[in-house]
């Protein structure tokens, strides 16, 4: 099209016919390339295509599957939402367990396989695989969380040195993330805590500040079978222990641990996630257990891909 410009300008001085020629040939021109499709519209044709058919092909590899955790779990229920939310009418959300999902992501990442799972973090696969959270454009999954430490209603008339220690537990994800690492590579939970709080007195000697010791008094705490969890009920149980309570941990799933510690059947937990994925369970029971406030500030959950997964959004499976 330029050429023909110049053209018919450095022919301005000739004769019109010579012109008129000029012009012919530009409008041959236009017919010609008027059917073409530019080359950029190409490009972008094609890659459109090219992401649909990666998202087609990470959904037929993985059967439609988004690997999830205990049926329970607020994060289970947030990916029902991010599907409806995203449109992905042929994805399922299949529930296990926190054990079940982390064993599938292993064997996926040690055979190079896609896999999609429910994840949160503070969480040992962080530290061990490579991964990534799909981005969440439309919120599905809602906004950081923190994990709060909730006990029944007369537990600081009860047991003062108790609700003290419970109260001033507080920690880091990176804190968590040790424990949760050492259980997973074969230590039972309360030696992994022990070891723990033996490295982090520091830390321990504030929880305990002003804290007189008791003489085997029963304290029970409730939590959800978590790996977050396990770690750190266990932790907190160890200490009270080195206060001389006589601890039960006792695991439960979710709806019925709060009902536990509402119920007063259970004298603790330090294991709600809030404002989102506890938040059912939360408002059931408002009023009828006492809320210290977060442990753990900066948790999240979402959807969890290895890295070489080429998808980064869940946008990328629709």
């Amino acid at each position: 099209m330029m050429k023909t410009w110049k053209r018919a300008g450095i022919a301005a001085g000739l004769s019109l016919s010579l012109i008129l020629a000029a012009c012919g040939a530009e409008e041959d021109e236009e017919d010609t390339t008027e059917g073409e499709i530019p080359e950029d519209t190409e490009e972008n044709g094609a890659d459109e295509g090219s992401d649909e058919e990666a998202a087609g092909n990470i959904g037929e590899e993985v059967d439609y599957t988004i690997t999830g955790i205990d049926a329970g779990a607020g994060v289970m229920a947030a990916a029902e939402q991010a599907i409806e939310d995203y449109e992905l009418e042929d994805w399922s959300v299949q529930p296990s367990s926190s054990a079940a999902m982390t064993s599938a992501l292993d064997d996926a990442i040690a055979n190079e396989e896609p896999i999609i799972v429910t994840g949160w973090n503070p969480h040992w696969k962080f530290a061990v695989h490579d991964l990534k959270y799909l981005e969440d454009p439309e919120g599905s999954f809602g906004e950081s969380e923190d994990i709060h430490t909730l006990v029944r209603n007369d537990l600081e008339a009860d047991m003062p040195e108790a609700y003290q220690v419970l109260d001033n537990f507080n920690w880091e994800g990176e804190d968590m993330e040790e424990v949760m690492l050492e259980v997973n590579e074969g230590t039972e939970p309360e030696e992994a805590a022990r070891t723990w709080v033996d490295e982090n007195e520091d830390m321990v000697s504030e929880w305990t500040e002003g804290v007189e010791e008791v003489d085997g008094e029963q304290i029970t705490l409730a939590f959800v079978a978590w790996d977050s969890e396990i770690a750190s009920t266990n932790v907190v149980a160890t200490v009270l222990s080195d206060l001389g309570y006589e601890v039960k941990t006792n695991s439960m799933e979710a709806p019925i641990m709060f009902g536990a510690v509402a119920e007063g059947e259970a004298d603790a937990m330090v294991a709600a996630w809030l404002p989102g994925t506890h938040e059912q369970y939360y408002n059931d029971y408002e009023g009828e257990f006492e809320d210290l406030g977060a442990n753990l500030e900066g948790a999240k959950i979402g959807l969890v891909v290895p890295e070489y997964v080429e998808a980064d959004s869940i946008e990328d499976l629709q």
